[in-house]
């Protein structure tokens, strides 16, 4: 793969990565994208027989063709697109993609899990080259509250537990999701994407305070 271009701080585009079987009109990744001018999707392509190297490949093309740098917004098996496209796209730090804020992650190393996850594990352990949140519900079938702390550990991500609210999607009925917009403009400070670029543990510092007082209200009240 081609090499990046050089860094230069501008306001960031943020591409929505869903997960298996898209994001329908009530998904709040639908609902970003029709707000907010800054914001596109990712067409994946085979949105319920998903496979692996092709979605990586599409993610790799809309990074590529976005104007960088990138703030990645995933729901569900998006997560793990984005978590492949790390593992096989190596970048520096924080460039292109500059940030994730990953949402409901699910379990593909579960006994049982069904053949469209499946084919996305081993889930991937490498640090994330960016900084990154981990939202997880507490009661999410797809991924138990342990599983999905430990996948943030691996990737390096700030892990934010959101309480029983699901699969956190629309049928999880949070519309268009304030905290999860909170959330984003935790992960672009954190980025540098707007001014300055920050060191890793710079990045991390913010997240592991703002994150949290950005979902406090709701999460942690």
């Amino acid at each position: 793969m081609c090499s990046f271009a050089p860094y230069d701080a501008v306001q960031p585009t943020i591409l929505t990565v869903p997960g298996l079987g898209g994001s329908g009109p009530s998904h709040w990744q639908s609902l970003w994208e029709e707000a907010r001018p800054d914001t596109v999707r990712v067409e994946l392509g085979m949105w319920n027989t998903p496979h692996r190297n092709a979605w990586v490949t599409r993610l790799d093309e809309a990074i590529r063709r976005a104007e960088a740098p990138v703030i990645l917004a995933a729901h569900s098996l998006g997560c793990l697109a984005v978590a492949w496209w790390a593992e096989l796209s190596p970048q520096p730090y924080g460039w292109p993609v500059a940030g994730a804020l990953l949402v409901a992650p699910p379990d593909v190393d579960r006994a049982g899990a069904q053949a469209e996850l499946q084919s996305f594990a081993p889930s991937p352990r490498t640090q994330l080259p960016f900084p990154s949140i981990v939202v997880a519900s507490s009661d999410d079938p797809w991924i138990t509250p342990a599983r999905a702390r430990s996948l943030a550990v691996d990737w390096g991500s700030h892990f934010v537990e959101a309480g029983p609210q699901g699969h956190l999607n629309a049928a999880s009925g949070i519309g268009w999701w304030d905290e999860g917009q909170e959330l984003l403009g935790r992960v672009i400070a954190a980025s540098g994407a707007t001014g300055k670029p920050l060191s890793p543990s710079d990045a991390r510092s913010i997240l592991a305070v703002n994150a949290t007082d950005a979902a406090q209200a709701h999460y942690l009240g």
